[in-house]
């Protein structure tokens, strides 16, 4: 009887360092695949493509401002929705929540700009974005304890219904009447503005986002809850055997994720953008999904991941922009990279055998 040519087993866990140089590689044979197709299908020298590609997201000190901001918003959801992943409670509603958090955001500045101090209104941006958020998160949450709805599809649905709503506040408070947006928020006053701090207007979101990352590395490794929330995820009849109550656990976790995509509105629309549209999340809630993924659900590895995405996005346009490409053309590169990254972890979670011989068995 011949044996396979090739036998596939699962690995056991990999060292870090092994795993990341799988990665690497890949992205090297990306680049090369890359460089192939940018030569056969523009005549362009790859080389000089990826060099744009730098220069688009770090060529200046400005781009890298806005480079690492691009990172700590996206990294900011990432990381919200990652303790809800790390339960398998698969949340694909951060969109929606964090347009629920810049909705309360740009509430209180509009509705108390002129009537509070920015020392007290501040606060209350911080506390009704991150109860927002949560709100919105803790609705199916409740529903899948109670009555173990399908949290995909509700939490998805959610975001349509979060999108109609900030359409409809844009409309009830558009500036001027007619104009179907609201433009910024008290230009004038600054009312609800997250200051500055030595001067970088991003600053602050960077710093916020890289506590943020400490924090909850260490509250999912080392805290009880974290340890709840990974038994849950590994087995819901085990946590219960153990005597976990999985229906607080799950309405607890996400009440943290929506409070943390909150946090993400509150950052867009007090920190950098200044007004709200149903465009203010700019789709960080579904691509926080692949960067969670990517990472493995780990906080620190989020880093890396999220960075390489806003690379690509900004590379992208920037190579579009210089050598009058279409806008398409950024997108193939960024998905041929992505294809090999997401690709390689196969070969971090199985390993493939080569058997040199074949043997008959006995008769």
């Amino acid at each position: 009887m011949k044996q396979k040519l090739f036998h596939l087993s699962k690995r056991k866990e990999l060292p870090w360092y092994a795993a990341w140089a799988i990665r690497g590689v890949a992205i090297l044979l990306a680049l090369v695949v890359c460089g192939v197709v940018t030569t056969a299908m523009t005549g362009e020298d790859p080389i000089a493509i990826y060099k744009t590609m730098w220069a688009g997201a770090f060529g200046t000190s400005r781009r890298i401002w806005n480079t690492l901001q691009y990172l700590a918003l996206l990294l900011c959801v990432s990381l919200a929705v990652t303790p809800a992943f790390r339960m398998k409670f698969w949340n694909v509603g951060g969109e929606g929540q964090v347009l629920m958090g810049g909705l309360a955001t740009a509430a209180c500045m509009i509705l108390l700009g002129d009537k509070l101090p920015n020392w007290l209104l501040i606060p209350i941006m911080i506390v009704s974005a991150l109860l927002a958020g949560a709100i919105w998160g803790g609705i199916p949450a409740f529903f899948k304890a109670k009555w173990n709805t399908n949290e995909t599809l509700f939490t998805l649905m959610m975001n349509y219904v979060a999108t109609q709503l900030v359409a409809y506040y844009v409309i009830v408070w558009e500036v001027p009447k007619g104009s179907g947006k609201i433009g910024i928020i008290n230009q004038n006053s600054h009312a609800g503005w997250l200051p500055t701090i030595a001067g970088q207007k991003y600053l602050l979101t960077i710093l916020v986002v890289a506590i943020l990352t400490g924090l909850l590395y260490i509250y999912l490794n080392w805290s009880k809850q974290g340890y709840e929330i990974s038994v849950v995820g590994e087995s819901v009849r085990t946590a219960r055997y153990v005597g976990i109550k999985v229906d607080r656990v799950i309405i607890r976790t996400m009440l943290l994720s929506g409070a943390l995509c909150g946090l993400a509105g509150l950052l867009l629309v007090g920190g950098s953008d200044h007004t709200i549209t149903v465009n203010t999340a700019g789709g960080r809630g579904f691509t926080a999904v692949m960067v969670s993924w990517m990472a493995k659900f780990n906080p620190i590895g989020m880093i890396f991941t999220s960075l390489l995405l806003v690379f690509l996005g900004r590379g992208s346009s920037e190579i579009s922009s210089k050598f009058q490409l279409n806008d398409s053309f950024g997108d193939i590169l960024t998905g041929i990279i992505l294809f090999f990254i997401i690709g390689c972890e196969f070969f971090i979670s199985y390993k493939i055998s080569l058997h040199r011989a074949s043997r008959k068995e006995d008769k």
